[in-house]
């Protein structure tokens, strides 16, 4: 896995972004998981997530090469709320894609994607030197898509009826930042 430096973690004015851990599968992240809401709009809800599964998935990012997969942990409390991936990295053309979910239901819409994309945006430039970070989104997942835009990230493309979602086809919104000159 690729090491976070210095503090072993990421620091944004509300959350701090650390390595998800082994610890973290717990009771409440397997109840995300397992949230049709929480996962709508991933890849994940195909397939029921057990405790072992969610758990060889941890274990697989901790040894990635390629990947950066980060528990959002709220500075207030300690909470951990979501989680944020960066990769795969392609080091021959220095870009990477994220990918994030807030799982606590309670905290949604409160800015924390936003910040965390930031956060991870900037680690991604600054010490991993990437020139460029992208994302897809389910058109209809607004909530995302917005905290991408709101994180300074600007809509690229469309791919149509990319994605299929609660018995329809749905469009996938293409976004990009580029590492600022």
């Amino acid at each position: 896995m690729i090491q976070l430096r210095d503090t072993g973690f990421l620091q944004g004015p509300r959350i701090l972004l650390r390595d998800v851990r082994l610890s973290d599968v717990n009771e409440r992240y397997c109840a995300w998981m397992n949230d049709r809401e929480v996962t709508q709009y991933l890849e994940t809800r195909f397939m029921p997530q057990s405790p072992e599964c969610i758990s060889a998935y941890v274990s697989s990012m901790a040894e990635s090469r390629d990947s950066v997969f980060l528990a959002m942990v709220l500075r207030e409390d300690g909470r951990h709320v979501g989680n944020i991936k960066l990769g795969p990295i392609n080091w021959m053309h220095r870009f990477a894609d994220i990918a994030l979910v807030i799982g606590e239901k309670s905290e949604w819409g409160r800015g924390y994607a936003t910040e965390a994309i930031r956060v991870v945006s900037n680690y991604a430039f600054m010490t991993l030197h990437l020139h460029k970070v992208t994302a897809g989104c389910y058109a209809n997942n607004v909530a995302s898509t917005k905290a991408f835009l709101k994180a300074g990230f600007s809509r690229e493309g469309l791919r149509v009826q990319q994605f299929f979602c609660d018995g329809f086809y749905v469009d996938e919104v293409l976004l990009g930042l580029v590492r600022p000159s």
